[in-house]
């Protein structure tokens, strides 16, 4: 299993380019650099508007910018996966029941 990383990766992506706080905002279309302070502290997590802007700015994936959130996200779907698999019984359709177990299973965490 990897390290767990931060909830995101503003701050360190921001000042890879140079760019204030400020710089930040206006290209995410908002009023003041204090909203971009708020994500880049994990006070706020943005909309997925707001995820995919930072994802164009900085020329980043949204799953490596948001690294932790992603990692936890990715845990709790696998556990759900893990779940779900274990309840889907065979039906008349073998064929779909295989393609749906093969699907679920590959979303489960080793």
């Amino acid at each position: 299993m990897s390290s767990p990383q931060l909830p995101n990766y503003l701050r360190a992506n921001r000042k890879r380019l140079a760019l204030s706080q400020r710089d930040v905002a206006f290209l995410l279309g908002v009023q003041s650099g204090a909203k971009a302070s708020r994500y880049e502290h994990f006070a706020r997590v943005p909309s997925l508007g707001t995820a995919l802007a930072y994802e164009v700015i900085f020329k980043r994936s949204v799953s490596e910018l948001f690294g932790g959130l992603y990692q936890k996200a990715e845990r709790e779907v696998a556990a759900r996966a893990k779940a779900l698999a274990d309840r889907v019984s065979v039906r008349r359709n073998a064929v779909q029941t295989a393609r749906r177990r093969a699907a679920l299973q590959s979303l489960v965490i080793s």
